[in-house]
């Protein structure tokens, strides 16, 4: 089969290897639909904290259960499936403190290697985080289980409903989806900050109130200017660079909350305004990962439709075609790429 490994970072192969046969509790995918991820770009470009290399790459997939290992029930070859890349182990001190997402062990069992022919679906995984993907929900939205579960995490961590104002930070698919999950959620007036005016007219077209282009406009005075003068209640950090963290601060209110939800290169650090986050009494949150009750959740939005996800993919591409549509996202061209192997 063929497969894409990042070899180091910087370096992307397409390699034929064997297909795994699946052991105890496991499941072999013929993957159908793969999404690019700017997690997946931003591994390639600058490496990963939590993926040690050389590794298979892709982890947002839809596609069906080829073959089964002893002990799998219920999922027979040719049944449409889609899971997340890890699951928690439910037993080291976070699991059992319901913190599932900081597991000890999470990163130990994972399914990666969506940009291939098949994936490999680990005992964990497939016990916790694999879902059937039922009729009239297409392989493109099923594929959004991942990336809507770590969103819907993060918006457990916030305040969204009533007549609260939020201010996103990003306009790339994660910031969108937000949009989308904020307005379900019964968020207030909506701010998007970013520096493509493309993707902030989909902003605005997804729910966003108020856009502003960072490379022209004024982000604090638009904040304000739809607050009454105060700030915004809640501002989401998208992009994962530490001086957008630090803008971050200056956009929220006196006792308002900031979700820092992406994440930075490994080392970096942010300089914060001491006097701002004490006297004005703020509360600074990082946001990561999910749990297996997000993931659920996920699912279920996911297959009742109530998010339009498949207009965030841009382009389809073959398998090859990797290289060029991480290119595209590079160049702000593509949002999402569906990969058909």
């Amino acid at each position: 089969m063929r497969v894409w490994q990042l070899v180091r970072p910087g370096e992307l192969r397409l390699e034929t290897v064997d297909v795994p046969e699946p052991g105890d509790g496991e499941v072999l995918a013929r993957v159908s639909l793969a999404l690019t991820c700017g997690t997946d770009l931003k591994t390639l470009d600058r490496g990963h904290a939590r993926l040690k290399v050389p590794s298979p790459l892709g982890h947002e997939w839809a596609g069906s259960v080829a073959a089964v290992g002893p002990g799998v029930h219920g999922l027979a070859p040719g049944t449409r499936i889609v899971c997340t890349p890890t699951a928690p182990c439910g037993d080291c001190a976070y699991c059992l403190r319901g913190a599932e997402n900081l597991c000890l062990h999470l990163f130990e069992h994972t399914a990666l290697g969506a940009y291939g022919e098949y994936i490999l679906v680990p005992r964990q995984i497939v016990n916790r985080n694999a879902f059937r993907i039922p009729e009239g929900v297409s392989d493109v939205r099923a594929a959004f289980l991942e990336p809507l579960a770590c969103l819907v995490h993060g918006a457990n961590l916030l305040n969204l409903g009533g007549d609260r104002t939020l201010a996103f930070l990003g306009d790339g698919p994660m910031a969108l989806a937000f949009v989308m999950l904020a307005r379900l959620c019964g968020a207030g007036r909506i701010a998007v900050i970013g520096l493509n005016r493309g993707r902030l007219e989909t902003a605005r077209l997804l729910g966003a109130d108020v856009t502003v282009d960072a490379n022209e406009g004024d982000p604090l005075g638009a904040v304000k200017e739809m607050s009454d003068g105060l700030g915004a209640d809640s501002v989401v950090e998208c992009v994962g660079r530490p001086e957008v963290w630090e803008s971050a601060v200056s956009l929220v209110r006196r006792g308002g909350e900031v979700l820092f939800f992406g994440g930075c290169e490994r080392g970096t650090m942010v300089n914060l305004d001491t006097e701002r986050v004490h006297y004005d009494e703020l509360t600074l949150k990082g946001g990561f990962h999910y749990t297996p009750d997000t993931v659920r959740r996920a699912w279920e939005l996911i297959c009742a439709g109530n998010l339009t996800l498949e207009t965030l993919v841009t382009h389809e591409m073959s398998l090859g075609g990797l290289p060029e549509a991480f290119d595209r996202m590079r160049r702000r061209e593509a949002l999402k790429v569906a990969i058909i192997p």
